[in-house]
């Protein structure tokens, strides 16, 4: 600041000249103030204090104090003593010399200053109350010597002096106008810019928080389902992050009282107000002391509230209020639109799952029959990657065996639900997948745009591989049902005829004959039980009783009829079975059917060498191992070992009878009784299966 020097003889209009000069090209506050005070005390030659109340408030007022020939210092005056002095001394609001035992309250920095007397001069005239200026005054400690005791001079100094305020406060207001504009439209374009509701409460949160000189900023929005106000932690604080999440009822606390009545509110003493509820401050051990609260609104609707919470210096004012809702109206934008993204991308995300989960293969083809989209099922059902499939003509993608897929996209492009009551169109072919063609189902839909117009075609593909298998494995069961069935009933209606003409006189042959009737009969009953049997273990109705089964009491009866079979065909039986195995819980007649299966395979499948059987308990289950020495079982058939009606081709082709029931049984009566069962084969070598069967809690 450039000083211009001072005769001490000068007039008062000297005083003028010497205080504009030194003053007028100072726009800053605290420079004018801070001035005024320093050039006042080393013109007087008396100490000097001039104070500003806040900004846009009441609560505190700035002091410059000065004594002659000494720098200025400044105070911040908050506490009651120190502010009801000047409001006293402004009371009558004129231009006056009090002595000192008037100053009221005693024991603050300006009475401590004066000796005798106080000529206090306001600086702000009643005539100016229409100025946006806030109180002022210059106080000079025992100026009764000097110019300024001459009242009327002085009345024209404090007009001049205003005017110099007013110029900085405006300047002031000006440059803090610009700055609030410029963070408001940088709040507002990082809004604009983000759909995301973290990136959101980041934007907003440090800028506004400093533009308001605040401690906390909340933001609370209404949970749509059951109309609570939940604040965001990550806005109030890391105290906030450690405590449950802050959840107001409806219309409860100021938060509620402002989303119920559309309406902000500004309060400098929050307990004092009884719309406040405490038990955040409770919960958290946070100390609330002011707030202002607005509604955040989009349309006609409140999304919630913002809070911005303790004002650091001051209170809260108009000002602050009409800042925030400023912000307000962009910022329920942003969270509208960020939250119609997430359902967007949710929805997204969910469609994105449940296309790749599907078992089935599916694409998605454009106008142009180039496929846009294709699941990983499509991908290994094709054999294709992902570069060979995506963006590439459907014909190259998908080749039919005798038939044209844009045939069938082109009854799909005209099928419309809303006029038929077919189903939607349908396709059984062969797709060619290397050299191969793989039996196929394709089912098509079209996705239409709002006008009616074709955008794309979308095509689910099943393999009907397992099921051509199915079928395969079924006819094959029931022509060797028919051929097993028909065997023995050709003998017993040989036999049966035989002995109805009567003509034999032996009674041996009748005896045989009869035997032979009886035999096949009981082969027929063991295949019938069989079905039956397996139907039972099929059933959803199927429990297994939980009775004692004593396992060694089955070996016992399955094993020595399996011993002479076998030796039959030069085979032996060997057997290490643990005496007093621990009994089991479930159904005898089942546990039976399960060893009873095994053992006789074995002795089915092996032409020459050995069998073996052994069972012992190990801790919580009965280990079964049942290993022979027969034609095994291909590597290739080993995945379908327990299927329906599967039987190996090596056994079919050696003409081994079977209906390809039986491990499938064995499979269902284990997993029944909550065990497990699993088989090792090299083929021409042997087979061994292992089962383990749970002991059950004594």
């Amino acid at each position: 600041m450039a000083t211009v020097a001072i005769d001490m003889n000068t007039s008062a209009f000297d005083l003028w000249v010497y205080l504009s000069k030194n003053l007028s090209g100072t726009l800053d506050t605290h420079g004018v103030c801070g001035g005024i005070a320093q050039h006042i005390s080393d013109y007087t030659n008396c100490k000097s204090m001039t104070a500003l109340n806040e900004i846009n408030g009441n609560s505190y007022f700035d002091a410059w104090l000065c004594s002659p020939n000494e720098k200025t210092s400044q105070h911040r005056w908050t506490r009651d003593k120190d502010l009801d002095v000047i409001h006293n001394l402004l009371e009558e609001y004129e231009i006056k010399i009090i002595p000192k035992e008037e100053i009221e309250p005693k024991d603050n920095e300006l009475y401590n200053m004066v000796e005798e007397t106080l000529l206090v001069i306001p600086l702000q005239w009643p005539q100016h109350g229409n100025m946006i200026i806030p109180q002022g005054i210059l106080a000079v400690a025992d100026a009764h010597d000097t110019l300024l005791a001459d009242l009327d001079m002085t009345n024209d100094l404090a007009i001049m002096l205003t005017s110099l305020i007013e110029r900085a406060v405006l300047s002031f207001q000006r440059d803090r106008q610009a700055i609030e504009f410029a963070i408001t439209s940088d709040i507002s374009q990082r809004l604009n810019s983000t759909l995301h509701l973290q990136d959101i409460f980041a934007q907003i949160s440090d800028n506004i928080k400093r533009m308001l000189d605040v401690e906390s900023l909340s933001l609370g929005l209404i949970n749509q389902n059951n109309g609570r106000i939940e604040f965001i932690p990550q806005l109030m604080g890391t105290i906030f992050l450690e405590i449950p999440r802050i959840e107001l009822e409806p219309g409860t606390g100021i938060a509620g009282w402002v989303a119920e009545h559309r309406q902000p509110a500004i309060i400098n003493d929050v307990y004092n107000d009884p719309r406040f509820s405490q038990n955040s401050d409770k919960t958290s051990g946070f100390h609330t002391r002011s707030m202002i609260c607005v509604p955040l609104q989009q349309q006609d609707s409140v999304i919630g509230v913002m809070q911005a919470i303790n004002k650091r210096n001051g209170e809260f004012g108009n000002h602050d209020k009409a800042l925030l809702e400023a912000i307000s109206g962009p910022l329920s934008a942003a969270i509208v639109n960020a939250n119609l993204h997430e359902n967007v991308v949710s929805e997204k995300r969910r469609i994105e799952a449940m296309f790749q989960s599907m078992s089935e293969g599916l694409l998605t083809i454009g106008p142009d029959h180039s496929v846009t989209q294709a699941n990983d099922s499509l991908m290994t059902l094709l054999a294709l990657r992902e570069n060979q499939v995506i963006g590439n003509k459907v014909t190259d993608v998908m080749r039919l065996k005798d038939q044209d897929i844009l045939l069938f996209m082109a009854e799909v492009s005209t099928y419309r639900p809303s006029d038929s009551l077919a189903d939607y169109p349908q396709l059984l072919s062969n797709v060619q997948v290397g050299n191969v063609y793989k039996p196929v189902m394709i089912s098509g839909a079209p996705v239409r745009e709002d006008d009616g117009a074709l955008n794309e075609i979308v095509l689910v593909i099943s393999d009907l591989t397992d099921i051509r298998e199915v079928e395969r494995m079924r006819d094959n069961f029931f022509h060797t049902i028919i051929h097993e069935l028909r065997t023995p009933l050709a003998t017993i209606l040989l036999y049966a005829r035989m002995l109805l003409k009567g003509n034999l006189n032996d009674e041996e042959k009748t005896q045989r004959f009869l035997q032979n009737i009886e035999t096949e009969s009981d082969r027929l009953q063991a295949m019938v039980r069989q079905m039956l049997q397996h139907a039972k273990l099929e059933s959803s109705e199927f429990k297994r009783s939980e009775l004692p089964v004593d396992l060694n009491g089955v070996f016992d009866e399955i094993l020595p009829a399996m011993r002479d079979r076998a030796q039959e065909k030069g085979v032996s039986v060997i057997d290490d079975i643990q005496e007093n195995l621990p009994e089991i819980l479930g159904d005898r007649e089942t546990i039976y059917m399960i060893i009873k299966n095994l053992i006789d395979n074995a002795v089915k499948y092996t032409l020459e060498g050995k069998i073996e059987v052994k069972a012992e308990a190990k801790r919580t289950k009965v280990h079964i191992e049942i290993a022979d020495d027969g034609i095994g079982i291909p590597k290739q058939a080993m995945p379908q070992l327990f299927g329906r009606f599967f039987r190996a081709q090596t056994a079919v082709e050696k003409g081994i009878a079977g209906t390809g029931l039986g491990l499938n049984m064995v499979k269902e009566g284990v997993e029944k009784h909550g065990g497990k069962i699993k088989a090792k084969s090299v083929e021409g070598e042997g087979t061994t299966f292992y089962v383990e069967l749970p002991i059950p809690d004594m």
